[in-house]
């Protein structure tokens, strides 16, 4: 006679619970730093930066810059600044997509727009950086 030897019958117990609970805790956690850090404030003043096809033509401190109109490629933008944030608030370009992109207001961002060949950016003490950790 031939005899098996029993295997052991497989049972979560409660280091299983706490593994799943160290998981789903980091995987929240994960899940909220991206919009944690969106609300972060900028440290340092930003810069508005407008360029045309690739020459820069403006570079004014956020909080000096007020309304501005930009002609290039036949097309005239009309870019301001308010409320510590710049949008392009008239264009004649077809579409319409950079015053529909709606304001900016962190280092690093920027508005297009492609018929004109313009780009609006922001830049500060923060922008420059393709990571930070902490």
């Amino acid at each position: 006679m031939s005899t098996k030897p029993s295997s052991p019958e497989l049972r979560p117990n409660r280091y299983d619970a706490l593994v799943v609970l160290v998981v789903l805790a980091l995987a929240a956690a994960l899940a909220v730093r991206p919009f944690l850090a969106a609300r972060a404030p900028q440290s340092g003043a930003l810069t508005v930066v407008v360029s045309a096809d690739g020459q820069e033509l403006d570079r004014l401190p956020l909080a000096q810059f007020g309304t501005h109109t930009y002609a290039n490629n036949g097309y005239t933008l009309t870019v301001t600044a308010a409320g510590g944030a710049v949008s392009v608030t008239q264009s004649d370009c077809p579409g319409q997509d950079c015053v529909h992109s709606g304001a900016i207001s962190r280092a690093g961002q920027s508005i297009v727009c492609l018929p004109a060949r313009i780009v609006v950016e922001l830049v500060g003490a923060a922008d420059g950086y393709d990571l930070v950790t902490g």
